[in-house]
Parts: structure tokens; sequence; C-alpha cells
């Protein structure tokens, strides 16, 4: 019964689609596609900028701490544009685009903390931002990313019309959320204070009901406006792969994801600026965990069956390669380099190789 009425929502929103925007957005010429896909991109970096700022002051009004929002409330928003082009392309059938989108988001943005290592001179990032918040969350991130591997290599079935290891991702990231949460709250151990820690300490004290208030109307705003974006990146990256011949699996983990991911590389690049490294990090990990439901909201919109099994090798390459690149993160912030190569951590290092590596291979093959 749940699964049919799956079905019966999934095809009406469909065929909503079709009626209202898709036919405008997917009859787009390829100048133009490439225009919406560049003025879509535009507006997600701008929005950014802005979410950073009151994301980091929310932290502060609400006492929730940096590392919890920056991995809940920031990463999840930040990441809606890319929630958006995920389903509505597996709502439409294509399956590679949507899982690319989903896990090429979550390599890009990896990317993006070596990006942020640069960009902070004072010391390397990774020993700045001491968090056994960000490191629960890391170990977490693992976890997820293994079980849409696990599910391409076990039998088609589907439950309430989703594979169920889709089920036991959505189950393990709120459990594993919480765990974080109260590890952050009661810690039992934490990293050695050194004179480059910057600590998770709120910059201003709690305001009143009416300024909170204006934040979270303001914070509502920016999804909104980041969600849009979202979607007509997705559909503009439909026109480019069909006019390219690029395969659709390369656009979504290259093009969309880059482009969805915008929000984490200016988030991050304005938190470090303005001195919330917790939150940068936390960002930019609690983002990327948020994002394996991207994979799993993908196989819920996708109604030809279990999208695991759909999908070429692309998407789990990538998946792979973010295992990768999450375990020497982790490594980095356990080491907590204080100074390295050009003045950033040998996981930053390690991360700029193994993603232009990655990348260049995908290019190559595809």
């Amino acid at each position: 019964m749940a699964g049919r009425l799956a079905d019966r929502l999934a095809d009406r929103l469909a065929r909503s689609l079709r009626r209202r925007a898709v036919p405008d957005l997917l009859s787009l010429s390829l100048p133009a596609a490439i225009g919406l896909f560049a003025a879509s991109a535009a507006v997600i970096a701008i929005a950014g900028v802005v979410m950073a700022n009151t994301a980091d002051r929310l932290a502060d009004r609400t006492g929730l701490g940096e590392a919890i929002t920056g991995g809940v409330l920031l990463g999840a928003s930040t990441s809606l544009s890319g929630f958006v082009t995920s389903v509505s392309t597996a709502a439409q059938g294509h399956p590679d685009l949507a899982l690319g989108n989903a896990v090429g988001g979550i390599t890009a943005q990896t990317f993006f903390l070596a990006i942020a290592d640069i960009v902070y001179r004072r010391a390397n990032l990774e020993h700045a931002a001491a968090s056994i918040t960000n490191l629960m969350q890391g170990v977490l991130l693992i976890a997820l990313l293994s079980l849409p591997i696990g599910a391409t290599l076990m039998p088609p079935w589907q439950v309430l019309g989703v594979h169920p290891l889709t089920l036991v991702v959505v189950v393990a990231y709120v459990a594993g959320v919480r765990l974080a949460s109260q590890a952050g709250r009661d810690p039992l151990w934490g990293p050695k204070e050194t004179s480059e820690t910057m600590l998770d300490t709120p910059d201003e004290a709690v305001g009143g009901r009416r300024t909170l208030t204006i934040l979270i109307l303001r914070f509502l705003l920016l999804v909104a406006v980041v969600g849009l974006a979202g979607y007509t990146i997705g559909q503009a990256g439909l026109v480019i792969s069909s006019e390219t011949g690029m395969a659709e699996g390369l656009v979504g983990a290259l093009l969309t994801a880059v482009s969805t991911s915008l929000p984490e590389l200016v988030t991050t690049i304005a938190a470090v600026r303005r001195g919330a490294l917790t939150l940068a990090v936390g960002g930019i990990i609690g983002g990327n965990t948020f994002d394996v439901l991207l994979v799993a909201a993908s196989d819920a919109a996708y109604r030809e069956g279990s999208i695991y099994h759909q999908v070429s090798s692309l998407p789990i390459f990538i998946l792979a390669m973010t295992i990768v690149m999450t375990a020497v993160l982790l490594l980095g912030l356990l080491r907590r380099e204080k100074y390295g190569i050009a003045n950033i951590g040998f996981e930053s290092v390690l991360l700029i190789v193994i993603y232009f590596l990655g990348t260049g291979y995908l290019v190559w093959v595809n």
C-alpha cells in the first residue's frame, strides 16, 4: 500500500514538473542552458556568503555551537541545491546524473577543505579547528558512504518503493548525528589546546527573540533561493549533457556537483575569514554527511527500480574515492600537523592530489 502511494505521488510530481517548468527548461538551446547554468551557480555562491554569516550568528544565539550548527544547519541548508538537483533529475529518469551529482558533491566539498586550508595562513586548518564532533561526523560519513556501495552488490530488492539499504542510510544518519551531538555536549576526551587552536566560543551575547526570529526568517529565505537555483542547475545540466554528448554521470559529478557545492566553498572561506574555523570544517563534513541522504532521496524519487542497479560504475568509483579522501581528512584531524608543506597539512596536499587524479581519470575514461 505504502509503495503504491509513493509511486502515485512520484508520478503526480513528475507530471506536474513536465506540465509546468520542465518543457521550457529542457527546450533551451545550448548557449541558453550554459547561461542559465552560470547564472544559477552565481546565485548559489552569493547566497552562500550571507548564509555563512547568518549560520554563525545562529550558532552563537541558540547556543548550539559551531560544530553542530555547521554540521547540521549549515551543512543541510547549503546542500539543498544539490538535493533538489538530484531528486528532480532522478524523478525524470536520469539515475546517472542524479547519483553522480550527489556523490560528486561530497568529493568536491572535501576538496574545498584543502582550499580553505590554503586560505587560512596562520596554521594548518585541521590543527586549529579541533572538535570531537567533527571527528564523529567524519567517521559517520565513511560508514554512510559504504552503504550505497554495498547496495550495488545486493539483489535489487525494494521495501516501500526503495532499496532496504536506503532506509538504513536514513536511520543511520539520524542516529549518527544524535551520537555526535551527545559527544560534543559531554566529551570524554578532547584535543590538546595549542597557541593556534581556535576554540568554539560565541562572539556575541544571546540576543532577544525578535533578533533570533529575523535571523531564522533570513536563513529560510536564503534556503528557498538556493533550492530554486539547484533545480535550474539540474535542468540546465540535462540540456548540456544532451547537446554536447557528455555522459550524464560525468556532467553530474563534475558540472552540477561542483556548481551546487559552491555554497560550501563560499561559506567555508567566509567562515575561515571570520575566524569560525570549527564552523568551516563542520559545515563541510556535516554537509557531506547530509549529502549521503541525497543518494537515499534519489532512490526514492527514481521509480524504475533500485537506482543502485541502474547507474554506471562512475558514481561507484566516486564513492570509493570519497571514502579514501574522508579517511585522509580524519588522519589530518587526528594528527593535527601544525605547519606543513606551504603551511598546509599533509592531508590537504593528499586531498588535492587524490581529487585531481580521480577526476582526471573519470574525464579520460568517459
